[in-house]
């Protein structure tokens, strides 16, 4: 019985030493995982806050894009045209259309400030000894600025080239000759021809001029009919050049300013080409229609012959 006991006693004993072997180890593993755990979280949150500063850093970056500048266009110089038929004198109409100075022929337009032309056409009656004729126009063209089209003054100098070509691309023209015309707005040249019609041989002067975003032509041509001597072309050149100049200040003058010949001090440097050369609405050619079959200059009139 009493060996019985002891071996209870010793095995009760042993239990309770594993039990508590088992205690101090499991107490033992508990801070090393806490801080095990402790460190992971550390790592976890520093590397957290690391990437999200990053991102606010990237996001504050982004968010200050460089804002692109709008485009713009120099703003044009001149906002209307004067009264084509009002930029010549009385006295330079006298000269010029004798016969005419009251028959001025205003021609059509849908936009006034845009585009404005006149024309005159004089008929010195001489009976059987001929006579004399004499036919001017004067037709106005004005460029607004615009961010598809460019300046005003760009567009403008792509139409005055475009203006002296057709000059000297007429049908049957003889002798052209063109020449640069100084003190006269921003760039001006005069093209001259002689054209055989069957009235007579016609001497055709056409001037050329801008000033700043304005092209001003002007059709100046005469000749002697049934007989009657022909105009000296050298006369009729100066009479033009002379009229041109008026025509030109009057575009100042229509706008506030001056005499207009300002302009020219301003740079006679031709502006770079607008990559279209087209205004708001497409120019037509400055030849309009004489008053008598072959008086005018433009190429329909000389295919007819």
């Amino acid at each position: 019985m009493q060996r019985a006991a002891q071996r209870d006693v010793r095995v009760q004993t042993d239990q309770r030493a594993k039990r508590l072997r088992r205690a101090l180890v499991c107490a033992a593993a508990v801070p090393a995982v806490l801080i095990t755990a402790a460190c992971s979280s550390d790592s976890g949150d520093s590397k957290a806050k690391g990437d999200e500063a990053s991102a606010q850093q990237s996001a504050g970056g982004s968010a200050k894009p460089s804002a692109s500048a709008s485009p713009t266009v120099e703003a044009a110089a001149y906002k209307k045209l004067p009264d084509a038929c009002a930029v010549l004198t009385k006295k330079t109409l006298g000269d010029l259309v004798p016969k005419g100075s009251d028959s001025a022929k205003k021609g059509n337009t849908d936009d006034p400030s845009a585009r404005a032309s006149c024309a005159w056409s004089s008929l010195d009656n001489n009976g059987v000894k001929g006579s004399q004729f004499r036919w001017l126009n004067v037709s106005l063209l004005r460029f607004d600025s615009d961010t598809a089209r460019g300046s005003g003054d760009a567009q403008a100098h792509t139409y005055y080239t475009r203006q002296l070509r057709d000059a000297q691309d007429v049908d049957g023209a003889k002798n052209a000759k063109a020449t640069p015309l100084s003190g006269t707005g921003a760039e001006a040249t005069t093209v001259r021809y002689d054209l055989k019609k069957k009235e007579g041989l016609f001497k055709q002067q056409t001037v050329v001029a801008r000033v700043e975003n304005v092209v001003v032509t002007l059709d100046y041509n005469g000749a002697g009919l049934a007989g009657e001597k022909t105009p000296d072309a050298g006369d009729l050149t100066k009479a033009a050049e002379k009229a041109l100049r008026e025509a030109v200040a009057s575009v100042s003058k229509a706008n506030g300013e001056g005499s207009g010949q300002s302009s020219d001090s301003k740079g006679s440097a031709s502006p770079s080409k607008a990559a279209s050369g087209s205004a708001s609405a497409s120019p037509s050619k400055s030849a309009s229609k004489a008053p008598s079959d072959g008086a005018s200059p433009s190429k329909s009139s000389a295919a007819k012959n």
